[in-house]
């Protein structure tokens, strides 16, 4: 059996309503059966409070970049949550410094993707999300947090 047909209840915070489509339309091509959810920062947040435990999402799709309240802030906010800090947090950003990188490394974030095109995030999905089935979704060290395949 493939391990991406397992469903996952994927979370993506995104803004931007583009960004959200090319996102599922990668889930889609990869065949991945996925519970998949778009909430701005502000409702990330009222959303996780308000969901038991059972029905927190398996991994969350942060990007960084949002009006309210933006990633850094959602990053802090889960990661300083008992209930929360177990959920991993990719951020899925168009922006990338290593300033940045070091400073979502150090606050739990587990990878750093960022956004290009179709085909890199396609292998980076598949990656995250197979380690994910496989049980294997450790933080890796920090030199091989910002997930980087084609340029």
């Amino acid at each position: 059996m493939n391990p991406l047909y397992v469903p996952f209840r994927i979370l993506l915070v995104d803004d931007d309503p583009d960004d959200c489509m090319f996102f599922k339309d990668v889930l889609n091509e990869l065949s991945i059966s996925s519970e998949f959810t778009t909430i701005d920062g502000e409702g990330l947040m009222r959303y996780l409070s308000k969901n038991k435990s059972h029905l927190l999402p398996d991994v969350i799709f942060l990007d960084l970049n949002m009006p309210s309240k933006n990633g850094f802030e959602c990053l802090e906010n889960i990661k300083s949550k008992k209930k929360l800090q177990h959920i991993p947090v990719i951020i899925y950003s168009t922006s990338y410094h290593e300033v940045v990188a070091d400073e979502l490394y150090e606050n739990g974030a587990h990878f750093y993707i960022q956004k290009s095109n179709l085909a890199k995030l396609e292998i980076e999905l598949k990656l995250v999300l197979t380690m994910m089935q496989e049980k294997k979704m450790q933080r890796p060290p920090r030199n091989k947090f910002v997930l980087s395949f084609i340029k």
